[in-house]
């Protein structure tokens, strides 16, 4: 046998990963391969794989023997959509895609590549843990990429997607990194499994409860995004690159979207309702506002009360945070905070605009919210808008009482315009409660106390229940017609491309973590 047949002998048989069994028990499991992965994740015929022959050096307990190609991962890079990016796949099928000294410094090494290079890294992570035979040296591995991760953070795009388990401390790689994936019904994250749970506390829970998709999607807010199976979480990680610039020197690229800068949106003179009561979905303002009508919902499942996503107009990426009525009626609560305030952070780290839609009664009321600490989590919204030096444009809809009006980026907290429909509400706080306490007296000592509060009521209402008093103040830049929202919207962005802002001299912010 010559050397280049030795050579296709051997690329053919890591290309086999763990041998045709374990690969037909991954499909089985509803699982692509490693490298089928890759290849969905890439531009076709595009990915060019790095650290090929590496194995493991560990001869304790049997592992000397044990056959491991890649040493259950594969790195590389490629394009993706035309822009280089790099990735890695644990391969399940070799060793559990367990996390050796070997394995974890090919990721190291691809973390390390990426960021010279200036390019996002994505990490496929389908692994039964450390790699226990290997003992200190696996911990080792995992602070490596640990390290890596946090160096890399604001620097360059880093997106994990969770595709099979993911236990103990490989979560906080996930964790630490910009955007995570889960797929539905075959991937799961955990610190401790149901087993160790049931032994130290007696609770009883499924994996999938405990560590599901829907459960980081909907309740813990780990996860931003959620496929039904591996290709469609793949194809969502793609398009979210095409959002997002290579680093933080670089902007977005640009994409003709076809769509008409100067389109009119006349459905959007009718889509709040009358009463300042009824609740109405936001989704449609942005829907009509956004190029095409497109966008990327980043967290939908959690925090429903408010909305982070992604947009173009006239083909430039905008980050979008927007109070949700059809939820809890818009208010800010904890997790809201925490969604709101990590998705502006990101934005502005990579130079992406925000655009703010305010329709907010206040932050959420109540003892759980007060005893788990919506003061703290309330001061990271508040932190993360008036640290970001990002263009930032606050477009009031509706509602923007107290605190809350503040807390999405009032002019106060740096928006460089602030715009408002003539349904907008800038008040301390609703009409009804205003009444009570400023004309408490009056009330008290009318002969018909219910009348006077009627009254007194309208009187608040026709002072503040609309946005003129806030822009004869300066607060607002000007009050628009809805339907001409995204004609000026379009139009502020093009002349804030050019922003620049430094921050005082700092090591960094101390913030309300």
């Amino acid at each position: 046998m010559s050397k280049i047949d030795e050579l296709k002998r051997l690329k053919a048989e890591v290309a086999l990963g763990g041998g045709e069994k374990r690969v037909a028990a991954q499909r089985a499991a509803g699982k692509l391969t490693a490298r089928e992965r890759l290849a969905l994740l890439f531009d076709e015929g595009g990915f060019t794989e790095t650290d090929v022959f590496v194995s493991h050096r560990c001869p304790h307990f049997g592992m000397a023997d044990a056959r491991a190609h890649g040493d259950g991962v594969v790195t590389g890079f490629g394009p993706v959509g035309g822009r280089t990016v790099f990735a890695y796949a644990q391969d399940f099928t070799v060793l559990g895609g367990s996390l050796g000294e070997a394995h974890a410094g090919k990721i190291v090494k691809i973390q390390e590549m990426a960021l010279k290079m200036g390019a996002p890294v994505v990490g496929l992570n389908d692994s039964g843990g450390a790699r226990i035979q290997e003992g200190v040296n696996s911990l080792s591995g995992f602070g490596k990429i640990f390290y890596n991760n946090t160096v890399s953070s604001g620097v360059i795009p880093q997106i994990s997607v969770i595709m099979g388990p993911c236990a103990g401390g490989a979560v906080y790689s996930p964790a630490i990194t910009d955007f995570v994936f889960m797929v539905d019904k075959t991937s799961q994250m955990f610190i401790t499994g149901p087993q160790v749970i049931k032994t130290v506390t007696g609770e009883d829970i499924s994996a999938e409860a405990l560590g599901g998709a829907m459960t980081h999607n909907a309740v813990s807010g780990v996860a931003h995004f959620m496929g039904a199976d591996d290709r469609s979480a793949i194809m969502a990680v793609r398009e979210l690159l095409g959002y997002l610039p290579q680093n933080n020197i670089e902007r977005a690229p640009r994409r003709e979207t076809g769509d008409d800068p100067d389109r009119l949106a006349p459905e959007l003179n009718r889509v709040v309702p009358d009463s300042p009561s009824r609740a109405y979905d936001m989704y449609k303002v942005i829907k009509r506002l956004a190029d095409n009508g497109e966008f990327l919902d980043v967290a939908p499942h959690f925090a429903r009360n408010i909305i982070t996503c992604f947009m173009r107009l006239d083909g430039e990426t905008v980050g979008v945070v927007a109070n949700q009525p059809n939820h809890a009626a818009g208010c800010i609560d904890i997790d809201a905070s925490d969604k709101a305030a990590r998705f502006v952070r990101r934005c502005d780290a990579f130079n992406i605009p925000l655009l703010t839609l305010v329709d907010v009664p206040g932050f959420l009321p109540g003892v759980k919210q007060e005893t788990g600490g919506i003061i703290r989590h309330g001061a990271k919204l508040l932190f993360a808008y008036c640290e970001a030096t990002t263009p930032k444009v606050t477009m009031i809809v509706r509602k923007a009482y107290g605190g809350a009006y503040i807390g999405m980026c009032s002019k106060e907290l740096g928006a460089d315009l602030v715009l408002a429909w003539p349904t907008a509400q800038i008040a301390v706080m609703g009409a009804e409660g205003a009444a009570n306490i400023v004309f408490k007296r009056e009330i008290a000592e009318a002969g018909d106390p219910a009348a006077k509060r009627s009254e007194k009521v309208a009187e608040y209402e026709a002072m503040f229940n609309n946005p003129y008093r806030a822009a004869e103040m300066g607060y607002v830049e000007d009050v628009i017609e809805p339907a001409e929202s995204r004609r000026v919207l379009v139009r502020a962005f093009r002349a804030l491309r050019s922003k620049e802002q430094r921050l005082p001299y700092k090591k960094h912010g101390n913030m309300p973590l």
